[in-house]
């Protein structure tokens, strides 16, 4: 079975993402053109893409799956059963903090939001809010809405999902930082020497 504190994993990714769709959707709007740029991609940034979606997927279904067929989560050594309360409620905060700073991220970059990397389609440098510690901070807050998933329902396709978003992110911003200097230049430079790339105090040197 699932816990309780798993059904609110569950329900909070499902909302984020709902609102992850409608806030690409406004920014789209608001830039005049698409913001959303995976269908462009190429070699390692599509493979990304690809992560990308297949660690959402995973997410949510998989542990629906595990649940709909007994005999996927019987020889699953990770699913609890729903017994790991207290790793329950944990696993909901963390996902619950995680979705808040990723959509907040997502929401203050305006018009400059985009989903996906390609050259000459980078938005304007935004360094305020939570741009101010981390330069990524819309992936850090995905990362920990995942990782709290995986704590409130502990089963392979969770832990599958966030590796796999890790291993995407990773690749993506990889792509978006040579993607900013081209575009931006000496003012990404200088961000990038003061703002850590996933999350920490202003410091003086890049990492």
């Amino acid at each position: 079975m699932i816990s309780g504190f798993g059904w609110a994993a569950l329900a909070l990714l499902f909302g984020y993402l709902a609102l992850f769709f409608w806030g690409s959707a406004m920014a789209a709007q608001t830039a005049g053109k698409p913001v959303w740029l995976f269908a462009r991609a190429t070699g390692r940034d599509r493979l990304a893409a690809i992560g990308f979606r297949a660690a959402f997927a995973l997410a949510f279904f998989g542990p629906l799956l595990w649940l709909a067929v007994p005999m996927l989560h019987k020889i699953d050594p990770l699913w609890t059963e729903g017994r790991a309360v207290l790793i329950g409620l944990i696993g909901v905060f963390v996902a619950g903090l995680g979705a808040m700073v990723a959509f907040a991220a997502q929401m203050s970059m305006g018009s400059s939001w985009r989903v996906g990397v390609v050259g000459g389609e980078t938005g304007e440098l935004f360094t305020g809010g939570l741009y101010r510690f981390s330069r990524n901070p819309t992936f850090v807050g995905q990362a920990a809405l995942l990782a709290g998933v995986a704590l409130a329902v502990p089963s392979t396709p969770s832990i599958i999902a966030l590796l796999l978003f890790l291993w995407s992110a990773v690749t993506q911003v990889r792509s978006e930082e040579s993607a900013l200097r081209r575009s931006v230049g000496l003012d990404y430079d200088r961000y990038a020497a003061l703002v850590p790339r996933w999350i920490g105090l202003n410091r003086n040197k890049t990492q």
